[in-house]
């Protein structure tokens, strides 16, 4: 049997899991789930601010990504039927940003396909921020690939607070995954924002064939970047990649899931992201009170997510201000 009371009472004394005390949850047993969703919904109690933490995102460049990501529809390499077009213009930019600051959503991020943003369109991207910073009212994220130390001052001096670069996966099951970077190649990154200033965004994507220890992997990898903001997607199977007829997790396994994020990163923002619309009503209630404290609203990239009004009811339901 795990020792849940045990470790959620090292937790809130201040102490954090070992690895080992952390793989040990996947021995969890079927009545012991309601004990670890309890626990991880009291240590967000006390380490989470009320306060929720929403953002949103614009696809500012699609589709024609060299990267060959088995989850992705902008990989070049599969066909999907996505819309693909080049850098979205200024006007589109501030358009969106200021329909989503009047929706009160507090960050906006743009995010491009390929292999990272460079040249030209890197330079034109932080005109746009210069803009947004000039505007005011929203935090300012980025997602653009894999950045040097050179790229990412540029994004950081145009307004970039945060920068965003998810792991995806376990180290142990990134391979089977992608073939053209590696999660050490993220994590170059990320600690290159951190270097010029940034705080940083990374998480991961569940239910591409992992096993629940290479889902707990992941949580204890992030340890290695301390990220302030986890987003936690849930796999959308897109027609055309090699995905595409994945079985989807169960709910009650999505849920273990954020309740063993939790435990790891006791004072993250757990941030929901693509796939929970999919998840019923209950579920992501559950989700918030257990430990999703953030949110990407509206749409995510190439899926459609949710409306914001209907997340702003179920965020005050599941016990946040918004």
């Amino acid at each position: 049997m795990v020792r849940i009371e045990e470790l959620k009472n090292k937790i809130l004394e201040g102490g954090r899991l070992t690895a080992d005390e952390a793989l040990s949850l996947c021995g969890i047993e079927r009545d012991q789930y309601g004990a670890l969703l309890d626990a991880a919904e009291e240590i967000s109690r006390a380490f989470c601010p009320r306060d929720f933490d929403s953002c949103s995102i614009i696809n500012a460049r699609s589709g024609k990504c060299p990267e060959n990501c088995k989850w992705c529809a902008q990989s070049a390499h599969f066909k999907t039927n996505i819309d693909t077009y080049p850098l979205v213009s200024r006007e589109e930019c501030l358009k969106m940003a200021e329909a989503n600051r009047k929706a009160g959503i507090k960050r906006f991020s743009l995010v491009t396909s390929g292999r990272k943003m460079t040249g030209k369109d890197l330079e034109t991207v932080c005109s746009y921020y210069r803009d947004l910073k000039r505007e005011g009212g929203l935090g300012l994220c980025a997602s653009m690939g894999l950045l040097d130390k050179e790229e990412l001052s540029k994004l950081h001096e145009a307004g970039v607070s945060r920068y965003h670069c998810n792991l995806e996966a376990a180290p142990s099951y990134f391979s089977t995954l992608c073939t053209t970077h590696t999660v050490e190649d993220k994590i170059c990154t990320i600690r290159a924002a951190k270097e010029v200033g940034m705080d940083v965004c990374s998480g991961g994507i569940i239910g591409m064939g992992e096993t629940r220890r290479q889902r707990i992997e992941l949580a204890l990898e992030l340890l290695r970047v301390e990220p302030a903001s986890i987003p936690i997607n849930i796999l959308c199977p897109i027609p055309g990649t090699p995905l595409e007829n994945q079985e989807p997790l169960d709910e009650e396994e999505v849920l273990l899931t954020l309740a063993f994020f939790r435990m790891i990163h006791p004072g993250a923002t757990l941030r929901f992201a693509g796939g929970r619309a999919k998840l019923s009503r209950e579920t992501q209630l559950r989700a918030l009170r257990i430990g999703m404290n953030g949110s990407i609203m509206g749409d995510m990239l190439t899926t459609i997510g949710s409306k914001v009004e209907d997340d702003k009811r179920l965020i005050a339901e599941g016990g946040y201000r918004y």
